[in-house]
């Protein structure tokens, strides 16, 4: 389905190319260059953005967490220093900090057109809270002890969504449609020619109307013969 969908807007997109009143096909060219000079798109930019919310998100879940429970400075020395697996949010923190830097690292700096990176923090982070969740004590400790896990799985599930149906579908269909452009292109005639100028067309000069002889000959021709 998506290769008949992406044959037919290729077609579309030739017919439009080769039409009249279409754009010229050295402006498309232009503008689709312009498109793949950018360092990433703009779907890509919206997805790194969301993957900054996802880190500040948990992070500012974290810091009231430590606030509710006595005091950042004491929780901190708890829940850092004195790190307990079954009580500690800490290690949900340390994930959403690892999830930030593999995909900003694999999907901003590197620019990977692959799901293998984002697939690997989505294993390990579902991995991990519902190990969490099953093994240590979290549940037992009020309402941030339910908020933290669910709100870090459902937010690297969007993650993945955000990436795999909407980011590479995209700039896959745009790369064809620039290589598509490109190829028709190469295939047109290097000099096109342009519209006709007035200086093409021109008609003799008029001749003086009514003049001596043309009034001589008709009054020649008016006399009676004898």
């Amino acid at each position: 389905m998506d290769s008949l969908c992406n044959s037919v807007d290729s077609r579309a997109t030739a017919r439009g190319v080769g039409s009249v009143n279409s754009t010229p096909l050295s402006a498309r060219i232009d503008s689709y260059e312009g498109v793949e000079k950018k360092c990433i798109s703009d779907l890509r930019r919206t997805f790194c953005l969301f993957v900054t919310f996802d880190l500040l998100f948990i992070t500012l879940l974290w810091i009231i967490e430590l606030n509710v429970s006595g005091g950042i400075e004491e929780q901190l020395k708890k829940e850092v220093l004195q790190y307990d697996y079954h009580n500690s949010f800490f290690d949900i923190f340390i994930l959403a900090v690892f999830r930030f830097a593999a995909l900003i690292l694999a999907y901003a700096v590197c620019r990977l057109r692959h799901w293998w990176a984002i697939a690997i923090t989505t294993a390990i982070t579902s991995g991990f809270l519902i190990a969490k969740v099953i093994i240590s004590k979290l549940l037992s400790q009020g309402a941030f002890g339910y908020l933290l896990p669910i709100t870090s799985f459902i937010l690297v599930w969007l993650e993945t969504w955000l990436l795999d149906f909407k980011v590479l579908p995209q700039e896959a269909i745009d790369e064809n449609r620039y290589l598509t452009i490109q190829s028709i292109s190469e295939r047109a005639p290097l000099m096109v020619p342009g519209p006709l100028s007035d200086g093409q067309f021109y008609s003799p000069p008029e001749s003086v109307a009514d003049s001596e002889e043309d009034l001589d000959d008709k009054h020649d021709l008016e006399k009676p013969i004898v």
